[in-house]
Protein backbone atom coordinates (compact mmCIF):
# COMPACT_ATOMS: atom_id res chain seq x y z
CA UNK A 1 0.00 0.00 0.00
CA UNK A 2 1.40 3.14 -0.49
CA UNK A 3 1.76 6.45 1.71
CA UNK A 4 -1.40 7.88 0.09
CA UNK A 5 -3.54 4.99 0.18
CA UNK A 6 -2.46 3.97 3.89
CA UNK A 7 -3.49 7.73 4.83
CA UNK A 8 -6.72 7.46 2.60
CA UNK A 9 -7.61 3.91 4.74
CA UNK A 10 -6.56 6.02 8.12
CA UNK A 11 -8.97 8.77 7.37
CA UNK A 12 -11.43 6.31 6.84
CA UNK A 13 -10.69 4.83 10.32
CA UNK A 14 -9.73 1.36 8.67
CA UNK A 15 -7.94 -0.60 11.83
CA UNK A 16 -5.37 -2.52 9.63
CA UNK A 17 -4.41 0.71 7.86
CA UNK A 18 -3.91 2.47 10.96
CA UNK A 19 -1.81 -1.01 12.22
CA UNK A 20 0.04 -0.16 9.51
CA UNK A 21 0.64 2.93 9.76
CA UNK A 22 1.72 2.26 13.85
CA UNK A 23 4.55 -0.47 12.32
CA UNK A 24 5.84 1.90 9.47
CA UNK A 25 6.55 4.89 11.49
CA UNK A 26 6.35 3.67 15.63
CA UNK A 27 10.60 3.66 15.20
CA UNK A 28 10.88 6.58 14.10
CA UNK A 29 8.49 8.74 16.54
CA UNK A 30 9.29 6.87 19.30
CA UNK A 31 13.01 7.92 19.12
CA UNK A 32 11.36 11.42 19.39
CA UNK A 33 9.49 10.24 22.51
CA UNK A 34 12.71 9.03 24.19
CA UNK A 35 14.38 12.78 23.33
CA UNK A 36 11.60 13.91 25.45
CA UNK A 37 10.56 11.87 28.52
CA UNK A 38 12.36 10.79 31.35
CA UNK A 39 12.60 7.09 30.79
CA UNK A 40 11.77 4.15 28.23
CA UNK A 41 7.88 3.57 30.00
CA UNK A 42 7.03 7.38 29.70
CA UNK A 43 8.27 7.25 26.59
CA UNK A 44 5.95 4.32 25.57
CA UNK A 45 3.05 5.90 26.84
CA UNK A 46 3.91 9.11 24.91
CA UNK A 47 4.38 7.31 21.75
CA UNK A 48 0.47 5.70 22.43
CA UNK A 49 -0.90 9.23 23.11
CA UNK A 50 0.82 10.83 19.99
CA UNK A 51 -0.45 7.96 17.66
CA UNK A 52 -3.88 8.41 19.03
CA UNK A 53 -3.72 12.31 18.47
CA UNK A 54 -2.59 11.26 14.97
CA UNK A 55 -5.27 8.92 14.30
CA UNK A 56 -7.64 11.48 15.27
CA UNK A 57 -6.13 15.00 13.39
CA UNK A 58 -5.76 12.93 10.51
CA UNK A 59 -8.62 14.01 8.47
CA UNK A 60 -6.66 17.77 9.05
CA UNK A 61 -3.47 16.79 7.07
CA UNK A 62 -3.97 18.36 3.55
CA UNK A 63 -0.88 16.90 1.43
CA UNK A 64 1.17 19.74 2.10
CA UNK A 65 4.56 19.53 3.29
CA UNK A 66 5.31 15.65 4.72
CA UNK A 67 3.19 13.61 6.39
CA UNK A 68 6.30 11.87 8.39
CA UNK A 69 7.19 16.10 9.30
CA UNK A 70 3.05 16.19 10.57
CA UNK A 71 3.46 13.63 12.65
CA UNK A 72 6.62 14.50 14.16
CA UNK A 73 5.21 17.52 14.92
CA UNK A 74 2.37 16.22 16.84
CA UNK A 75 4.96 13.77 18.65
CA UNK A 76 6.61 16.73 19.97
CA UNK A 77 3.66 18.86 20.77
CA UNK A 78 1.82 15.61 22.31
CA UNK A 79 4.86 15.39 24.82
CA UNK A 80 5.21 18.66 25.19
CA UNK A 81 1.44 19.41 26.25
CA UNK A 82 1.92 17.11 28.87
CA UNK A 83 5.08 18.71 30.48
CA UNK A 84 3.50 22.43 29.96
CA UNK A 85 0.31 21.37 32.43
CA UNK A 86 3.14 19.84 34.77
CA UNK A 87 4.65 23.51 35.08
CA UNK A 88 7.99 22.26 34.86
CA UNK A 89 9.91 25.27 34.04
CA UNK A 90 12.00 28.33 36.14
CA UNK A 91 11.30 31.46 35.38
CA UNK A 92 14.59 33.24 35.12
CA UNK A 93 16.13 36.63 34.84
CA UNK A 94 17.85 37.37 31.45
CA UNK A 95 20.98 38.47 33.14
CA UNK A 96 21.42 35.07 34.97
CA UNK A 97 21.75 33.61 31.42
CA UNK A 98 25.23 31.12 30.95
CA UNK A 99 26.28 31.23 27.66
CA UNK A 100 24.17 28.52 25.67
CA UNK A 101 26.49 27.45 22.89
CA UNK A 102 29.19 25.77 24.82
CA UNK A 103 30.23 22.68 22.79
CA UNK A 104 29.40 19.38 24.86
CA UNK A 105 32.62 17.46 24.52
CA UNK A 106 31.61 13.25 24.01
CA UNK A 107 34.93 12.20 23.87
CA UNK A 108 33.36 8.96 22.39
CA UNK A 109 30.81 8.47 24.83
CA UNK A 110 28.58 5.45 24.01
CA UNK A 111 25.00 6.33 22.26
CA UNK A 112 23.48 4.87 24.70
CA UNK A 113 24.98 6.69 27.59
CA UNK A 114 24.28 9.76 26.22
CA UNK A 115 20.68 8.83 25.97
CA UNK A 116 20.47 8.19 29.44
CA UNK A 117 22.27 11.11 30.79
CA UNK A 118 19.75 13.06 28.87
CA UNK A 119 16.44 11.32 30.46
CA UNK A 120 17.99 11.40 33.98
CA UNK A 121 18.13 15.80 33.10
CA UNK A 122 15.32 17.69 35.09
CA UNK A 123 12.07 18.10 32.70
CA UNK A 124 12.51 21.77 32.13
CA UNK A 125 16.50 21.26 30.81
CA UNK A 126 15.51 17.73 28.91
CA UNK A 127 12.87 19.57 26.99
CA UNK A 128 14.55 22.25 25.96
CA UNK A 129 18.16 21.02 25.45
CA UNK A 130 15.99 18.11 23.17
CA UNK A 131 14.12 20.78 20.94
CA UNK A 132 17.19 23.04 20.97
CA UNK A 133 20.21 20.76 20.14
CA UNK A 134 18.03 17.81 18.76
CA UNK A 135 15.52 18.82 16.81
CA UNK A 136 16.95 22.84 15.65
CA UNK A 137 14.05 24.48 17.19
CA UNK A 138 15.47 28.13 17.77
CA UNK A 139 14.88 29.64 21.77
CA UNK A 140 12.48 31.68 20.22
CA UNK A 141 9.98 28.78 18.68
CA UNK A 142 11.03 27.00 22.36
CA UNK A 143 9.84 30.05 23.97
CA UNK A 144 6.57 29.96 22.55
CA UNK A 145 5.98 26.24 22.40
CA UNK A 146 6.62 25.86 26.08
CA UNK A 147 4.79 29.39 26.95
CA UNK A 148 8.06 30.47 29.17
CA UNK A 149 11.08 33.30 27.66
CA UNK A 150 13.77 33.56 25.47
CA UNK A 151 15.95 33.60 28.45
CA UNK A 152 14.37 30.58 30.23
CA UNK A 153 15.19 29.12 27.04
CA UNK A 154 18.66 29.59 27.13
CA UNK A 155 19.42 29.00 30.40
CA UNK A 156 17.22 25.86 30.64
CA UNK A 157 19.84 25.10 27.61
CA UNK A 158 22.88 26.45 29.45
CA UNK A 159 22.12 24.36 32.51
CA UNK A 160 21.47 21.05 30.30
CA UNK A 161 24.81 21.46 28.39
CA UNK A 162 26.72 21.69 32.03
CA UNK A 163 24.85 18.97 33.69
CA UNK A 164 25.58 16.93 30.98
CA UNK A 165 29.10 18.16 30.20
CA UNK A 166 29.88 17.15 34.18
CA UNK A 167 28.70 13.49 33.85
CA UNK A 168 30.63 12.93 30.54
CA UNK A 169 33.85 14.34 32.42
CA UNK A 170 32.86 11.61 35.28
CA UNK A 171 32.21 8.73 33.03
CA UNK A 172 35.92 9.87 30.65
CA UNK A 173 37.85 10.00 34.61
CA UNK A 174 36.46 6.43 35.32
CA UNK A 175 37.37 5.19 32.00
CA UNK A 176 40.92 6.33 32.66
CA UNK A 177 41.05 4.98 36.16
CA UNK A 178 40.41 1.43 34.82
Amino acid sequence: MTLDELILQCKKQNAKAQGELYTRYSGTLFSICLRYSPNHAEAEDNLQDSFLTIFKKIEQFKDKGSFEGWMKRITVNTVLQKYRKQRVFDITNEEQIEDAEEDIEDHGVPLDFLLKIIQELPDRYRLVFSMYVLDDYSHKEIAEMLGISDGTSKSNLARARGILQQKITVYNSKLKNR
